[in-house]
Order: structure tokens, then sequence, then C-alpha cells
């Protein structure tokens, strides 16, 4: 007989690890005992070497659904040892070093105990077990046990006691257990403040009645895992425009949920990946093509090829719409650009003018998470927006980050996420938004510190984006000074392609790759903003090989939102206005810009008056959807004009393998760079809609022109650098058209291409690079 301890890290806490280790150890008739602590989980056991290694095998083999072992070391045992049998011990409270796991979707079974008469969890809205239910939204600290969570107000019944306590229930030890008798409570309000009265509705109880009153159109927030949701009938135009008119969105695009996969297929495409998605305990939106035969209301995705959908993830929803045969808009309960409500009062104030009816509930949420997005492209998985279902799940990194010290990176200033590195692992917090509001970055500090407190992080170093006025940047810098910690300022494209780098497993030594990075804007090492790069990078250094000639952004930030301004600063920069004027007057474009006051324009580009110059890809595609029609005047959010495009592109253009129809670019040899001049390309478009070509032929071939460009640049670096391996990275490579005829055609010419899955191509990731970044910078110093 021998004695060993086992130490196993990874997602082992809240996810039925022990039972699973009870009970092997039970059949394996080992003695000894089981415990969480602040590295995960510790085994001791005694018994013949044989059974030992017959338990561990079984370990891996058994493993929980939401589990996930990450390291197993088995040393022998040298201290007391007086069990006479396999018990789970209380947790250990120490430094935190174990993972925190994701929220996961409501399981079959306790799906089916929601809608059993005969069961004690019948239409109980919070039933869960240790397969499913809260566990990033409602922890305060580690161990994740029931007192470190916003369940302990809620002390068990006996009933759940008794299930909490039976290591043969799959409820042993899920800390959010509970019962009508003893746990949380949802219950129905009107906006107004008047009275519900149960005889206006339909209804087995409030939870049900929503479903009444999304019927009738009317508008209910409600209180959900991670925040507060929005809710209307998607079926309904005047609901819908209702929805969008008091929440002041636009034309962003509303988030579906709907019963079950036979009524999302009623609207949409599906493969076989993206059921097996919908129905992860990660539960995701998964954006899906539209059929034409059924339509959900007009406003719920204008302009749009493709709808956001997701399943049920919470016992509360799938009550709400267990009489819903047709989805709904299920949004974020914030009014736009503000962090989601999670607070009932703070909702109430906040969301009263735009919800009827509020569902609340008592179970206090701690962590803000939002829906996660992705997209299947070439049947591989792209993950749009990480949050719900992923984050914090961590990201094992490359060989080579083993030994860093703790790291902290502060993101973007868009689409923020930040990053703590530990011991080879990098743990991406969730998506934060955009943190231009005050609301959003007191909620993005907030953040921070509960996951500096929930892990015990304590960075010696902190990665900051280049750009001097990022809030996350100036943050960094006062942490820094503040706690004499050294801080590391990292180029934005540079930080895309490492992330893309690290989450493919590329290890710190190898030879630099071709990154190509798409975007908006990033602060470039010259001071001017960057967006359309070709970098030699490995992840220390990176050399810029060719870019975008820059174009003035006219107004700066205003670019961004009319993209007329970009089309105007790239006609101007192609050719003189006066030649434009002379060949093209009649064309709409044309028209439009005139009455914008050229003789103005030109004075301030060439006084350079809030016109920064960019060579951004993002406003070269807004600017040649401005140019055939698409939101010249004005876009509600970022990349509307160029997501617009790219749903009218031409299939039968795109799936023409001929090369005979594209907008050439010509490539200008410098010293040190190499200069793509777009003038050709807008020639080529402009005599195209003289000649009344359709709009959706030209944005095919637009996109086609593009990734030919970006083979014929590969093909020639190539020859020069010898690179074998190219990162599509930056919020552009988003663009499904763009990613796959890029990537079909560096295949083709024996390029291995690389991209993003698990961590968003856009600004979401960008902390990530950050990370890596700086811990290789300082493992080579």
């Amino acid at each position: 007989m021998i004695r060993e301890e086992i130490r196993v890290r990874g997602t082992v806490q809240g996810v039925g690890f022990r039972p699973m280790v009870y009970r092997l150890a039970k059949v394996c008739g080992l003695k000894g005992d089981v415990c969480n602590d602040g590295d995960g989980v510790l085994i001791r056991v005694c018994g013949s070497e044989e059974k030992i290694t017959e338990f561990v095998d079984r370990l891996y083999q058994e493993c929980p659904p939401l589990a996930k072992i990450n390291e197993l070391i088995r040393s022998e045992y040298l201290g007391d040892f007086d069990f006479t049998d396999f018990v789970i011990s209380h947790s250990v409270s120490n430094r935190i070093k174990t993972e925190i796991a994701a929220d996961a979707a409501t399981c079959s079974q306790c799906q089916r105990e929601i809608f059993d008469p005969f069961s004690r969890y019948f239409r109980y809205p919070f039933t869960n077990c240790t397969h499913c239910g809260p566990r990033l939204t409602i922890i305060r600290a580690i161990p994740y046990d029931r007192n470190n969570t916003s369940m302990v107000k809620f002390p068990m019944c006996g009933n759940c006691e008794q299930e909490y306590q039976d290591v043969e229930n799959r409820r042993f030890h899920a800390q959010p257990v509970a019962c009508f008798k003893c746990g949380p409570s949802a219950w129905l309000e009107r906006a107004d403040g008047k009275p519900v009265i149960a005889d206006m509705f339909s209804m087995l109880d409030d939870v049900d009645a929503v479903c009444t009153l999304l019927q009738k159109g009317e508008i209910v927030a409600i209180k959900g895992l991670g925040g507060f949701h929005l809710a209307c009938d998607a079926t309904q135009e005047m609901a819908v425009k209702k929805l969008r008119e008091r929440k002041k969105r636009d034309h962003k695009p509303l988030a579906l949920m709907a019963r079950d996969i036979n009524i999302i297929s009623e609207y949409c495409y599906i493969n076989d990946l993206e059921k097996t998605l919908l129905n992860s305990p990660a539960a995701p939106i998964i954006l899906l093509n539209i059929k034409p035969e059924k339509q959900v209301a007009a406003s719920i995705a204008p302009g749009q090829n493709t709808l956001g959908f997701m399943l049920p993830y919470t016992p509360l929803h799938h009550l709400i719409l267990r009489r819903m045969n047709r989805p709904i808009v299920l949004t974020s309960g914030n009014i736009s650009d503000e962090p989601q409500s999670i607070d009932n009062e703070d909702a109430k104030n906040k969301l009263s003018k735009i919800a009827d009816y509020f569902l609340l509930h008592n179970r206090d949420i701690v962590n803000r998470v939002d829906d996660s997005i992705v997209r299947v492209i070439d049947n591989k998985i792209q993950t749009l927006r990480r949050a719900r279902g992923y984050a914090p799940a961590p990201i094992i990194l490359p060989s080579g980050f083993e030994k860093v010290p703790p790291i902290l990176a502060m993101g973007s200033e868009l689409k923020n996420t930040f990053c703590l590195l530990r011991a080879g692992e990098a743990i991406l917090s969730q998506h934060l938004g955009d943190l231009e509001t005050a609301a959003a970055f007191n909620a993005y500090q907030e953040t921070l510190n509960l996951y500096l407190n929930l892990f015990q992080h304590q960075p010696e170093i902190i990665a900051i984006d280049k750009h001097p006025e990022y809030l996350s940047s100036k943050l960094g810098k006062e942490l820094a000074e503040t706690n004499n910690i050294k801080i590391n300022e990292i180029q934005h494209h540079h930080a895309h392609i490492a992330a893309c780098m690290a989450e493919n497993q590329i290890p710190l030594n190898t030879k630099p790759v071709l990154g190509i990075a798409f975007d908006g804007l990033g602060y470039g090492e010259d001071g001017k903003f960057w967006g359309g790069e070709f970098l030699l990078a490995d992840y220390c250094k990176f050399q810029r090989l060719a870019t975008f000639k820059p174009v003035a952004m006219i107004g700066g930030k205003q670019a961004i939102y009319q993209p007329w301004r970009n089309t105007y600063s790239q006609l101007i920069n192609a050719f003189a206005w006066e030649e434009i004027k002379e060949k093209y007057s009649d064309l709409e474009i044309i028209k439009f810009l005139e009455i914008k006051n050229p003789t103005l324009l030109n004075q301030i580009i060439k006084k350079g008056i809030n016109s920064p110059l960019t060579s951004s890809v993002g406003r070269l595609f807004d600017a040649v959807a401005a140019a055939i029609g698409i939101c010249p005047e004005k876009c509600s959010y970022e990349g509307q004009a160029a997501i617009e495009m790219e749903a009218i592109a031409n299939i039968n253009i795109l799936n023409n393998d001929k090369e005979t129809i594209d907008y050439p670019f010509k490539i200008e040899k410098a010293d040190k760079i190499d200069y793509i001049n777009s003038a050709p390309m807008w020639e080529g478009i402009l005599k195209d809609l003289k000649q009344k070509i359709l709009p959706s032929e030209i944005a095919a071939k637009f996109h086609i022109s593009l990734a030919i460009l970006i083979t014929e640049i590969v093909k020639n670096l190539k020859q020069k650098y010898q690179f074998n391996q190219v990162v599509l990275t930056g919020g552009v490579f988003q663009n499904r058209i763009l990613l796959e005829q890029t990537s079909k055609r560096l295949k083709n010419i024996g390029i291995k291409v690389i991209t993003h899955s698990i961590v968003p191509a856009n600004d979401g990731g960008l902390s990530l690079g950050q990370t890596v970044i700086a811990a290789a910078k300082y493992l080579n110093k």
C-alpha cells in the first residue's frame, strides 16, 4: 500500500469535480480525502499503486462536463494519514491559483425537472446543479463556496441540504442549489409603479405572465444571469420600433432568443456546428444566415443578411418561452453606450422609460456579464464577443511563457477587455464594452478590482496601449505610478498579431510571422493612426513592411460615424476635385459631396485641422460603402456601412474563381516600406458607377480586389523575408467575405494562414496580445 498526494489544477471547483473524485475513490477502494483550496483540488489517497493509477486514469476519462484538468501532479505523501475511508474535507483558503468556471446554460436534467409537475423544482426559475447554473456572475471570492457567493443570504432548507450533502446526488456541493422554499424568487412589477393584477393575464405565475405580455406587444425588462435584458416579440414591428426608439439604438442589430432549434430554423439556416454551439453550456449568440421565406420584424437587423440567435440558458428563460412559438428580442438592458444594469433599483431608475414591465429577482448579480457572440466560418468558430459562457476560463499560453511574473494588461478603449497573466496562462475578462462614458469606465474599474481580488493578482508589470488618450492606458499609468510597477507601452497592431499567435499556440521562440492587421485605427510608432498594416513580427518586436498610403480623417472621430468624409478624403487623395467633377459630376455620390463644400474641406485637410492621417482599412471600407450609396450621411455605430456592404455583396461574383474582374491597387516602393495607393481602385469604382453597375456587384469586386492585393503583397514580401506563416487579425477580418477570400488565396500559394477563434479579432482580444508581448520582453531582457 502506498500513499500519494495528487494536485489537480484547472477548472475543478464548482463543477462537480470533488463528487466525481469521491465516487471513483470509493469504486477503486482507496482511503483518504479531497478538498478545494486556492490552488485547485488536493487529493490524498492510500491504496495499491495499481488502484491509484486506475483512479487517476479515470479522473481524466470521467471528468464532469464543465470541468477541465490542466495539470495533475502525483507525489509521495509523507504527512500524517489517519483516514479509515474516503471523505470530502472542508475547503482551505490560501493563495489563489485556481480557476473560476464560466456560467453554464441549464443542463438537460434541470430542464426536465422544471417542466415536471412531480418534481420539487417544477417551474422554479433558479434550478441548477453542478453541471449548470451561475458561477462568475455570483462569486465574490475563492474558493467557490456558497458563503463566497451572493447565495449566502439564502440558507438551504432541509431538502436542499440533504441533496447538497448527498455525494450520489448531482447537486452534491452545487453552491447555488435552492428551491421555492429557501431560494431566490422572481416577481413582476409595472414600470409605472401601479400594481400588477393577476386577472389581466392567462398565467401560471409571474414568470409565465411575461410570455403573455410579450405576445401583447409589451416591452419587458428581465433580470437574467449576468444583467438585465430588454425583451419584446421579435415578429411585431411596432414593438421592435418602440424598443429601438426608447433605447436610442437606431440600427445596430438586436439579439434574439427562441425556445428551441426548430423555431430558429424557420428563420435561419443552421449547420451541425452551429447547432452544437447553440446547445453548448456556453450557449452564445450565433450569427446565422437568414432564410428568405420567413421574416422577423424588419427593424431587428436592418441592412444585414444574418440574425443573432441564442437559446434559453437559464430556467427563467425556459419558463418564459414555454408558450412562445416565435422569437423574442433579448437585448442588453441599458441605454445605448452605458453598461448593462445589474441592480434592481438601478434598473428601475434607468429602464423605466424603456420597459413597460420588470421581471425582477432577489439573487444579486456580483459580476456583470454580457452575452457572447460567435459565428462559424469555414467550419471554424470565430468569437466576436467573449463573455458569458467563456470568460473567465483561462487561455493556456504557448511553450516558453511558463516562467513569467504576474502581468496586468489594460486593453483598449473600444470593446475593452483586460487580461491577467500568471504561470503560463492568461485570464481574459469578459467583454466590457466601450469606455467612452463615465458609467462604462466606472464599471471597467469595478470589474478590474473584482478580478484582482478574486485571483489575488499583484502585477509586477502593467501593459497598456500606446495611445496617450485611452482611458485604460491612463488608468494603467496611474496604477503603475501609485504602486511602483513597471509599465510597458504596446503598439496596437503588434498586440493584435501577438494575441492571434498566442491563442494558436505559436511558441515564444518561433521565427517572425507576417502579421496583417486591418482595423479602424490604432496609435502608430510614428504618432500617426495606423490601420492597414503588414508587420513582420514575433512576440518581442516588429518591422513595418507595408501599409496603405495614409489619408486624412476629416473631422477626426466624426469620420467614423459620417462615412462620406472618408469617401471625400480618399477621392481627393487620388484625384483633383475638378477632374472628378469633370468626369463624374452625374454620379449621386459626387453630387452629394459637392454639397459638403469641397473648398472648405480641402482647406481643412491642407491645414490639418482635426484631420489626422490614417492608413485605416476600416475607414477605406466606409469610404467605398458610402460611394455606392450605403449610409453616406450617417452611421449609428462604428462599421455599420462596411457591415451593410458585406451583406449586399453579390454571391455569384464571390463564387467566380476567374480573377479578371478586380479593381487594381498600386504598390509604391520606398526605402523601408511599401505604400499601397488606392487611386487606381477608385478609378475603377467610379467608372463602374458611371456605367450603372449594381452596388452589390461593386461590393463583391471590392472584397475580391482587396484579397487579391493582400495575396500579391504576401508573395512579394515572402521572397525577401522568408516567413512561412501569415496572421490575419484586426476588426476588419471579422468580415466573413474578406477572411474567406484572403485565406483561400493565401492557402492556394502554399501559405499557412493563422486566424482567430477563441478570442476576438477586434479590440476584445487586444489585452491578450499586450500581456504576451510584455511577458516576451521580460523573458528576453
